[in-house]
């Protein structure tokens, strides 16, 4: 081979030290057809021969023997993970897990630590590492006991230094940090979040958050787009634990923005604000009575007044005169309005989002009929103590899809936006500014393009 190209080299020099003119002449009609312009081309005294030198250099042999035996040795590790299921048992959550390894699932099925933190934890994330031979190498699991739980709890599964499988739980203090999604709608809302990996939860903030100017699960369509900034508690391996409040949010829907950012003023409460600084419109309401509240007696478990029983307190009561004009708390339509068991004179009003209904018990009597559509903020009743009641008091409930909630927290969430003072303007512009820029990072993360 490399007597050959020898020899090649030596024809192309003696044809260029024979034939210089026609060469150059070649040359100059290739620049010329090329680009059309002019050229000259000077032609050149033959050329001396150069002298060619044959170099022959011997090649080592690579170590491959040494690759292929650290290959060898080398052992493969898989990573997994997935989440615990009700009907899971030790050996289904391998299996899902990747593991085949009975010695195993013996040991989860028999530890008690295993058997009370881990099997039966629905929704909870695991992850494991197996070998080639999917034998377990380690487990873990990390969780908060609550929402608003100090400390994260993390359950460990490991092989001690005589290959045993050894389980500890350990603590550790969550951090606080931030998340930015954004996605496309292709088909629906929630499949766009689902496949940008934001949480339901999240989702469900927004939907109250604009759902003052915006029904945002049912309005939104093909092409239509969201981005947002949320908070995230994580443990210290950066595990989310789970999503916190909505910081600010921005929809693309039928070529208008709509947006919101949380802003709480010093020593204030928090609340949705539009980026230039007004107050977001709210759907509902932040009280049916138009007093001072009294709480007389609050959510959930409670010693009845009138038959003494520990029982569950589906609403809060808020004592007050009777006749004192009670006020539905958003638009929507009556579904009942007449008397009921122990509500004494009542009226339902089923909220034009359909999953929100809330109730107004113990009326002196009733302003409104079954069917009538109403606004919020337009007259019901007025406050009575008919049915069970010990005095004049307003039974109010909020219910979300059936199920009785604390109205108090959904009318805290639903407070009118407070005006900002001067100061809080300044701090809110400042506020306003970062918030844009990580909005405007978010619209770049397109995750959630779902076809």
């Amino acid at each position: 081979m490399k007597q050959h190209l020898i020899v090649s080299a030596l024809t192309v020099a003696d044809f260029l030290q024979t034939h210089p003119r026609r060469i150059g002449a070649a040359l100059a009609a290739v620049l010329m057809g090329s680009a059309g312009g002019a050229y000259a081309v000077a032609t050149r005294t033959p050329v001396a021969a150069q002298p060619v030198h044959l170099v022959t250099e011997a090649l080592e042999q690579l170590p491959v023997q040494e690759q292929v035996q650290a290959l060898q040795a080398h052992h493969l590790t898989l990573y997994r993970n997935a989440r615990v299921r009700a009907s899971d048992t030790a050996h289904s959550l391998l299996e899902r897990l990747g593991v085949a390894d009975p010695d195993a699932a013996q040991f989860l099925r028999s530890n008690a630590l295993t058997r009370q933190m881990l099997i039966g934890q629905a929704g909870r994330q695991v992850f494991a590492e197996a070998g080639e031979d999917g034998a377990l190498r380690a487990l873990h699991s990390t969780w908060l006991e609550s929402g608003n739980a100090p400390q994260f709890k993390r359950l460990l599964v490991q092989r001690d230094a005589s290959g045993q499988l050894q389980a500890r739980v350990e603590s550790g203090t969550p951090q606080r940090n931030q998340r930015l999604a954004s996605g496309i709608v292709r088909s629906t809302l929630r499949a766009a979040a689902d496949e940008a990996g934001v949480p339901d939860d999240v989702m469900r903030q927004v939907e109250r958050i604009f759902e003052g100017n915006l029904d945002v699960q049912r309005a939104l369509h093909k092409g239509d787009r969201f981005s947002l900034v949320y908070e995230t508690l994580e443990a210290d391996s950066g595990e989310e634990l789970r999503a916190g409040r909505v910081l600010s949010a921005e929809i693309e829907h039928g070529g208008k923005q709509h947006q919101a950012l949380w802003f709480a003023e010093k020593g204030k409460g928090g609340a949705y604000y539009t980026f230039d600084g007004q107050g977001l419109q709210r759907a509902y309401l932040s009280s049916p009575l138009r007093v001072p509240l009294k709480v007389t007696s609050g959510f959930g478990m409670r010693i009845h007044p009138v038959t003494g029983e520990r029982k569950g307190h589906a609403g809060v009561d808020y004592g007050a005169p009777t006749g004192t004009p009670v006020y539905t708390v958003g638009a929507g339509a009556v579904e009942f309005a007449g008397v009921k068991s122990g509500y004494g004179k009542l009226v339902i009003v089923r909220h034009n989002d359909q999953k929100y209904e809330t109730r107004y018990a113990h009326l002196s009597r009733i302003d409104v009929k079954q069917g009538e559509t109403v606004s919020a903020g337009d007259l019901v009743g007025a406050v009575g103590a008919t049915g069970v009641a010990t005095g004049p008091h307003l039974h109010f409930e909020w219910r979300i899809d059936g199920e009785p909630v604390n109205p108090v927290g959904q009318l805290a969430f639903y407070r009118e936006s407070a005006p900002l003072s001067a100061a809080g303007k300044k701090a809110f512009a400042a506020h306003a500014s970062r918030m844009h820029v990580q909005l405007a990072a978010a619209k770049e993360i397109r995750t959630a393009e779902f076809e």
